[in-house]
């Protein structure tokens, strides 16, 4: 990777680390444990924290083998985001919104022992699982990548058909 490649991916992981941490902060700071601030009929904050990944999932692991399998998921994006070619620009900008989420998420894990989340979707029957602004960058980090490897697949179909 060329290094003014890597600094905008740099930037773009420094970006997403920050914006995440300072409206997590917002929130720790702002508001009660489980205070809900309804924002739209289907919309609100709701502080909780998250021991486990996502969904909660393996919270009975605890911090430090959570935050070592982070770590590893960590090294293993960053290594296939390395060998992602110059042209995949969906794909670099993916990897580099998952680290950036990946280690937002470390960053609460190491410093609490627990993720904050707090964005709630929900109607008067219905939740979805609360999430934060770092599991967002993971997201559509995540759906770039899908995106780029359909579009490659796409452009390699539509080579071996002419």
């Amino acid at each position: 990777m060329k290094p003014r490649a890597l600094a905008l991916y740099g930037a773009v992981i420094l970006v997403s680390v920050i914006l995440d941490q300072w409206v997590k902060n917002l929130v720790e700071t702002g508001m009660d444990y489980h205070q809900q601030i309804d924002l739209l009929p289907f919309l609100a904050l709701f502080r909780t924290h998250n021991t486990g990944m996502a969904f909660s999932m393996l919270s009975g692991i605890g911090d430090v083998g959570l935050s070592l399998i982070v770590f590893v998921v960590i090294a293993f994006i960053a290594y296939l985001a390395w060998r992602t070619g110059p042209t995949q620009h969906f794909a670099r900008f993916g990897f580099a919104l998952v680290i950036g989420g990946a280690i937002g998420n470390l960053i609460d894990r190491v410093e609490h022992g627990y993720v904050v989340d707090y964005v709630l979707f929900h109607t008067p029957v219905w939740s979805f699982a609360i999430f934060n602004l770092a599991d967002v960058f993971i997201t559509i980090g995540a759906g770039l990548v899908i995106l780029e490897e359909f579009l490659g697949w796409r452009r390699e179909r539509a080579e071996r058909s002419s």
